[in-house]
């Protein structure tokens, strides 16, 4: 995703939003972004889904998890049954019939797919569906620099989150077979044309002494996806640290850049993580405003360490979280250059030769998913960046100190939590039909092309 900020007033969301959009009705947009500070939107609110590009089959993979050996062994046992004499020609016949209409149900699920969750918006109008992916990205660019030069006079804030480069992997035309690494490849260069035509639009409108431009990823790559499209291969090199999901997710780090001339030395490189939770803090002291005090605040003014006048991140502790569990917790004590990273459980990978769990695609959170760990996996990040061998009581003679003072510092983070509503339970995840978007009629399959 990228920010580029002029002391922030008014605000424009663009591309891929992931957050979703209704929760008690079809048009009630509780989740929309002009429901959330921005002033436009264009772009999805979902992700970009494979199933949004033909060909790229669907990531509802429900043949990996349909209970093969218990119908096989129903079925058998039926056979038997009715050639013992047991069961007539009847209860065969209405076995199967359950079985094809339980298989047509998945097989026409997954064709209506596209046309139910393929859906772009302008703030809340519906302008395609299912969206198409050709040109996409020059649209979204499109939309973003017609927002800078009508807003080049005022304070704004444009947040371009692209769709590119995520499963499933697309490029335009005038990109593909444009690099030596497949569609990938190609898809990267049209990403890097595109923060290119927003970095010349800043240029043209004079507005380069004046904006903050952040350049970053949410992740590294999904190995699962990498692998089984085999776009791009990760070696021994740590490039591709560990599977979909996990706290090693796509590598080491998540690398930024920020760029605003005569206020960020240039050509400096920061050795400290950070959070992007600090992005909050900052654009609102640029802005001039002050943080909210009424609630707790995950994130730190990054600007004292951009500039010099710090010379670490004011993170001394970070809690890593997969879903709602907490998987690990990173502590950098001050004046130390140790760099501690305890893993209090590790998801199963499979097959267990392999950093990614590649029968389910994603690695789960769930306790029947994971190795839970006592006492914690402990590394030194200074010392072992990749995380390859924890450390012991015998190799590390700080072990149990260190661990000791990251278990109080997360029993000092969970008393600052507040109950909310899990956004990622059973309920909130099941498929519910009537908050579906739809531009049209459900008999004309929510088809339709109003973009303009």
């Amino acid at each position: 995703c990228m920010v580029v900020c002029v002391f922030c007033f008014f605000f424009l969301s663009a591309g891929k939003w992931h957050l979703g959009l209704n929760c008690e009705s079809r048009d009630d947009h509780c989740h929309h972004p002009n429901n959330h500070g921005f002033n436009y939107f264009f772009g999805i609110p979902l992700t970009n889904l494979r199933d949004c590009q033909p060909g790229h089959g669907t990531i509802f993979q429900f043949h990996k998890y349909l209970p093969y050996r218990t119908m096989g062994i129903v079925l058998l046992t039926t056979v038997v049954l009715h050639y013992s004499g047991v069961i007539g020609r009847r209860s065969i016949l209405s076995l199967m019939f359950l079985l094809l209409l339980v298989t047509g149900l998945l097989v026409a699920f997954i064709m209506v797919v596209p046309y139910l969750n393929c859906v772009l918006l302008r703030d809340h109008s519906i302008v395609e569906q299912p969206y198409k992916s050709e040109n996409m990205t020059q649209r979204m660019v499109h939309e973003a620099v017609d927002f800078i030069e009508r807003n080049s006079n005022r304070p704004f804030l444009l947040l371009f989150s692209f769709l590119q480069v995520h499963t499933a992997i697309f490029a335009s035309a005038a990109f593909r077979g444009t690099s030596r690494h497949g569609i990938y490849g190609d898809a990267v260069q049209e990403v890097d044309w595109s923060v290119g035509q927003l970095m010349e639009t800043l240029d043209r409108l004079s507005l380069r002494g004046k904006t903050l431009v952040y350049l970053t990823s949410d992740q590294g790559a999904h190995l699962e996806e990498i692998s089984a499209r085999g776009d791009v291969h990760g070696g021994s090199n740590g490039i591709y640290k560990a599977g979909k999901s996990t706290n090693w997710e796509g590598g080491i780090r998540v690398p930024g850049i920020l760029r605003w001339p005569g206020k960020i030395p240039g050509g400096r490189q920061i050795d400290e993580p950070t959070s992007n939770m600090d992005l909050f803090p900052t654009v609102v002291q640029l802005s001039g405003a002050s943080v909210p005090e009424d609630r707790e605040i995950d994130g730190h003014d990054l600007m004292d360490l951009l500039q010099g006048r710090a010379g670490r991140s004011k993170h001394e502790f970070l809690f890593h979280y997969c879903n709602a569990n907490l998987n690990a917790v990173r502590w950098h004590p001050q004046n130390s250059s140790s760099v501690w990273k305890a893993f209090y459980f590790t998801p199963n990978f499979y097959p267990e030769n392999k950093m990614g769990c590649f029968h389910t695609h994603i690695c789960f959170c769930t306790p029947e998913h994971v190795t839970f760990h006592d006492p914690p996996l402990l590394f030194d990040l200074s010392k072992d960046p990749s995380e390859s061998t924890p450390l012991t009581p015998d190799t590390e003679p700080a072990f149990h100190f260190v661990l000791a003072t990251m278990k109080e510092a997360v029993k000092m983070h969970r008393r600052s939590l507040k109950p909310v509503e899990n956004q990622l339970s059973h309920a909130n995840l099941m498929w519910k039909p009537w908050l579906q978007p739809c531009c049209s009629t459900v008999t004309q399959l929510c088809q339709c092309q109003l973009y303009q």
